[in-house]
């Protein structure tokens, strides 16, 4: 896997990211996620608005990671995922201590978002982690849009994974994400992360230690395509399959220029949700619209590292 020409995520750019200066250059192509061949880190915080085996009591140590190969129009992280040259540039040995700091402070697991464009570089500080202690479960959180090819350079690595199916309709992938070709890489995307670490398991105090949990973040006006992807995953997966239906939408970065998306989900829509899951027999988790507020990182609130090395009261 190489930046010099990029090939990591489903876009395929092409570009020599080691060439594209921070700041950007406009003779200079960049790629989808505007990325240079350096990891920029927006935010690295003990985070609450997680799935219950994920967030725990204490926390995951979540890792926001600028940039992103998929960039939703709708994206809720839009400050640092549209904007490559958001956050703070970490060399690879400060990210393995940056990992460190975050188990130091007693959080559950260590939870990277949106990774994928950066991925060479978080396996080696994965690596070198590991070697220096870091024992927490580590959480691939991500949009789903991924290569196979590039997931396999994390089996070992990867202890939980946590990925969106966002779409079975590919024209309303290709209008929403300029992706029409989601559906198929994402169906590619979860069998080999299933493959790698099978269904979620729990440990004796209820968190997840491996396996796999499938988010969907649930549309207004598109509950056809939210059906459609719950009936492909109970197809592949089965009842046993642990799915997290997501109410949060909200109509951030461009998406009020896209029509029926620019409103958040109704009581009613959110209404037919738990039957749904039911209907479908997945283990899981289904969001309530008054639990939002806690599941939306709040960037302006949440401290951008913490480097210390402070453990946290128990």
């Amino acid at each position: 896997m190489s930046y010099s020409d990029c090939h990591l995520c489903p876009r395929d750019c092409g570009v020599d990211r080691t060439a594209v200066l921070p700041g950007g250059d406009p003779q200079t192509p960049v790629g989808t996620c505007r990325s240079t061949d350096r990891v920029r880190v927006s935010h690295a915080v003990p985070h609450f608005g997680e799935e219950p085996p994920i967030t725990g009591t204490r926390g995951s140590g979540t890792v926001f990671f600028v940039g992103c190969g998929l960039a939703c129009s709708f994206c809720q992280n839009h400050q640092i995922s549209h904007h490559g040259q958001a956050g703070r540039e970490v060399p690879v040995e400060h990210l393995a201590q940056l990992f460190l700091a975050l188990q130091a402070r007693g959080v559950h697991n260590v939870n990277l978002v949106t990774a994928s464009h950066f991925t060479p570089s978080i396996a080696g500080a994965l690596r070198l982690a590991k070697r220096q202690g870091l024992s927490l479960p580590v959480v691939w959180n991500s949009s789903g849009y991924e290569k196979v090819d590039t997931l396999r350079s994390l089996d070992g690595l990867v202890d939980v994974y946590l990925p969106d199916a966002k779409y079975a309709d590919a024209d309303l992938a290709a209008r929403l994400s300029h992706a029409r070709d989601y559906p198929e890489v994402n169906r590619a995307a979860l069998a080999e992360m299933f493959r790698q670490v099978g269904h979620l398991r729990l440990d004796a105090g209820g968190l997840a230690s491996r396996g796999m949990i499938v988010r969907h973040l649930v549309l207004p006006n598109h509950l056809d395509n939210t059906f459609a992807v719950l009936d492909d995953l109970a197809d592949t997966y089965g009842p046993d399959l642990h799915l997290s239906l997501m109410a949060q939408f909200r109509p951030f970065g461009r998406v009020e220029r896209l029509g029926d998306v620019d409103r958040p989900l109704s009581p009613d829509e959110a209404a037919v949700l738990p039957a749904w899951m039911e209907r479908f027999g997945f283990n899981g988790w289904v969001q309530s619209l008054e639990s939002i507020d806690l599941c939306i990182p709040d960037f302006e609130r949440d401290a951008p590292f913490v480097w210390e090395s402070k453990t946290h009261d128990r």
